[in-house]
């Protein structure tokens, strides 16, 4: 584990623990679900999503000629999730007071293209701004998708307040069965963050979230994503809120639909990247 530390903001990451943030705190109080020996990003306040993100329908998809098929990576969903950055090391490529920058190199397997990933954390006393960035090494055409997994713990107060258009409704395995109007259940404007039994992605997302706890604010940037995912199981005390550059299952869907679903083609050499930042503001 290491630490950076800026005013009052403190990042602790576990490179080998899937590059992960294990805590991020304001003033000694919890940005992100925090964890001081975590086993699994799971466990984490934070997991880098890359190349792809959310799931993969069944764990096969048809790309240029080629089907590629991936084993389920979560016990009890068949369908693989959130790609192969989250599930081995990363090395520590540099660190300073309020700098760090992870490294991750995939080689080709069951995700056949060669490719490498960085994440960069800087703080200041605007807070984190994290980037991660995907590089395309193979000798062809490479699907990409990426985004962060922040988790943030809520309680029954807690409000969040977020422009999104559309929400995909899901099947009992999570996969996307069409869109609705984000609207009713579905509604993000100023209402509670938890123990809402949301499993769904967003379309039409303005890239900010602010999350409401008495006093305090906790505010989500993403210039790149143009897509929010939302997890907020029934029984609360915890929510996901997730900015990433694609929609769940993009990859299944017929590649002239991809850039309507955020999914890019990366030629090789060619690289991309997704921005987040995360502050604390009082009222």
């Amino acid at each position: 584990m290491i630490a950076i530390r800026a005013a009052d903001y403190e990042l602790v990451l576990a490179p080998g623990i899937g590059g992960a943030i294990a805590s991020f705190t304001h003033g000694g109080a919890p940005v992100l679900r925090g964890a001081d020996a975590p086993n699994s990003p799971l466990d984490c306040g934070c997991f880098p999503l890359v190349p792809y993100c959310n799931r993969i329908r069944g764990g096969r998809f048809d790309f240029r000629g080629r089907t590629v098929e991936i084993a389920p990576n979560m016990k009890g969903d068949p369908s693989p999730l959130h790609g192969q950055g989250w599930l081995g090391p990363w090395l520590v490529e540099s660190q300073a007071r309020d700098t760090a920058c992870l490294f991750f190199a995939h080689k080709p397997g069951e995700w056949p293209w060669a490719c490498e990933a960085r994440q960069t954390f800087r703080l200041s006393e605007d807070g984190l701004d994290a980037e991660i960035e995907c590089r395309n090494l193979s000798g062809e055409p490479m699907p990409c998708g990426l985004g962060f997994h922040p988790y943030y713990p809520c309680d029954s107060g807690t409000r969040i307040d977020t422009r999104v258009e559309t929400v995909w409704e899901v099947d009992e395995k999570v996969l996307p069965t069409g869109t609705a109007p984000a609207t009713g259940r579905y509604a993000l404007g100023g209402t509670p963050a938890c123990g809402r039994n949301l499993d769904n992605g967003y379309g039409g997302w303005d890239g900010e979230m602010r999350l409401t706890d008495g006093e305090r604010v906790r505010r989500m940037t993403s210039p790149d994503a143009r897509f929010f995912q939302i997890y907020s199981p029934p029984q609360g005390g915890l929510l996901a809120a997730e900015p990433v550059s694609h929609a769940n299952a993009a990859l299944n869907e017929p590649e002239d639909r991809w850039p309507d679903l955020g999914l890019r083609v990366l030629e090789p050499g060619q690289s991309m990247r997704l921005r987040m930042s995360l502050c604390v503001e009082r009222l």
